[in-house]
């Protein structure tokens, strides 16, 4: 019978805790260590149409990659957003885990997922781990084919799952590109890594107006690169999960279930402008 504390003990070996930022929380947040699991749902945010679906799908454990309580919180009473994803859980019988930054850093992660389902082959982390530099945030990498800034971004609303914040691009849509940079989640702390590597284009998530701002002078100053490919932080983090559940599947024998619900906060977007 695998239990939580296994599943617990498998997740930590795949996505070392060692790898996460300090300001992180990941682990086992609601459930006990030694309850049966046969059934795992995986989701990017765990928000309670996640919860629900859980139930639907008669899962033991929902793993996801972003924690319930990020920060700190002084009470879960059950008509607080929090609190009422804690006692669902809790009545229903099901666990919490999760796996953030870490997951972010780790082979076969987020940062890796990502970089496949646009096509970036030959990557290295963009910002290497102090320990192991094989590890890190972000990855750089090349197309094996180079294409014009269009159609890459044709290329990443194609591979990347559908929500109504879209693909956003800043640069020129005739560039030619080869050299990628990607991180999944909030990445705009990071556009000083990207222009170190010289990537062309930047694949990231949250992109805030004034760093991009400042990103595209200072890159207008020369060839204009790299461009910007500002994508919904849900969908840039989505990808892994398939990875997860199969490395849960093999490792553990357990049945998995990959939650394909649109998690994104925003559900609709008028006046935009391009194409």
């Amino acid at each position: 019978m695998t239990q939580v504390s296994d599943v617990i003990a498998a997740l930590d070996e795949r996505y070392p805790p060692r790898l996460a930022e300090d300001w992180d929380r990941n682990g086992l947040v609601v459930g006990r260590p030694d309850a049966a699991v046969e059934r795992i749902l995986l989701a990017v945010d765990p928000v309670m149409a996640v919860v629900d679906e859980a139930v639907d799908q008669d899962c033991d454990l929902i793993f996801t990659h972003h924690p319930l309580l990020l920060r700190g919180v002084h009470t879960v009473r059950a008509d607080s957003s929090k609190g009422a994803v804690v006692h669902e859980l809790i009545e229903r019988g099901i666990a919490l885990f999760n796996a953030h930054t870490n997951a972010d850093a780790a082979a076969g992660g987020v940062a890796d997922a990502l970089a496949a389902d646009l096509g970036v082959v030959d990557t290295v982390p963009l910002v290497p781990d102090s320990v192991d530099p094989s590890l890190g945030i972000g990855r750089v990498g090349r197309l094996a084919q180079p294409m014009t800034l269009h159609q890459f971004v044709e290329r990443a609303a194609d591979a990347l799952p559908p929500t109504a914040h879209g693909v956003r691009v800043a640069g020129d849509l005739t560039g030619r590109i080869e050299t990628v940079a990607v991180l999944g989640g909030s990445g705009d702390s990071f556009l000083e890594a990207v222009r170190a590597v010289h990537a062309d284009v930047y694949v990231t998530a949250d992109l805030r107006h004034h760093p991009a701002s400042d990103a595209r002078e200072q890159a207008l100053l020369g060839d204009g690169r790299p461009y910007l490919v500002d994508v919904a932080h849900s969908a840039s983090e989505w990808s892994w999960l398939r990875g997860a559940a199969r490395y849960l599947e093999e490792a553990l024998g357990v049945s998995t279930h990959v939650s394909t619900l649109t998690t994104d906060p925003w559900t609709a977007r008028f006046g935009a402008t391009g194409s």
